[in-house]
């Protein structure tokens, strides 16, 4: 759609992203930010069809999807995590299509049959979604949108002071690999953990 960039920020994502970006190619432009990546992930974003942006050394997520998002020339963006399974083109309209109509301002994709754990963890903190679509100019008003590791967050803060129009939408048997399952299981609940102090930190000192 000529109005829509799709933005993927993504760290040693090799094994996923060839198959999230040629989905999301057949629907709109696609950068994909690798974020101080090690492997294959920006290697194989670009044979996959993707404007890749760079970022060394890591930066965090944040810093990526701000970069993915200024890079965008369209007045709509659509944001993707890197690590999505079963996504197509009718998932990202049926995010779309509201806010392209104006329906909304911004849908927030939550998962739904694509696994127990992934469903269940979207669903329990489903303002965490990657998955949006939204105005890029509203984003990057977002006051301390790369504060933190994780953007989201702040735009949840944002979203609840701007009182913009929004909502949830469903996205049938799409789901994540696992951070346990990529990293192993150790390193995947550290992660976990680390994201989630990361997120609580912020709450508290907005406070």
């Amino acid at each position: 759609m000529s109005d829509l960039t799709v933005v993927i920020p993504a760290y040693n994502e090799e094994a996923t992203i060839m198959d999230v970006v040629n989905v999301a190619k057949h629907f709109a432009p696609v950068i994909v930010v690798s974020d101080g990546s090690t492997d294959q992930t920006a290697a194989r974003a670009r044979e996959a069809g993707a404007t890749v942006i760079e970022l060394n050394p890591n930066q965090g997520k944040s810093q990526a999807f701000y970069e993915g998002v200024k890079a965008a020339s369209t007045r709509l963006v659509v944001s993707l995590d890197a690590d999505l399974v079963g996504l197509t083109v009718e998932h990202l309209k049926l995010m779309s299509d509201p806010v392209v109509a104006g329906t909304y301002d911004m849908t927030i994709g939550v998962f739904q049959g694509g696994g127990v754990l992934t469903d269940f963890g979207n669903r329990a903190t489903p303002y965490l979604s990657g998955q949006r679509v939204f105005h890029r100019d509203w984003m990057l008003s977002v006051p301390r949108l790369t504060e933190e590791r994780w953007p989201e967050p702040a735009i949840t803060e944002h979203l609840n002071k701007s009182g913009i129009r929004w909502e949830y939408v469903s996205l049938p048997k799409v789901r994540q690999v696992m951070k346990e399952q990529k990293r192993g299981l150790l390193e995947g609940v550290k992660h976990r953990v680390k994201m989630y102090k990361s997120i609580l930190d912020f709450q508290t000192r907005k406070k």
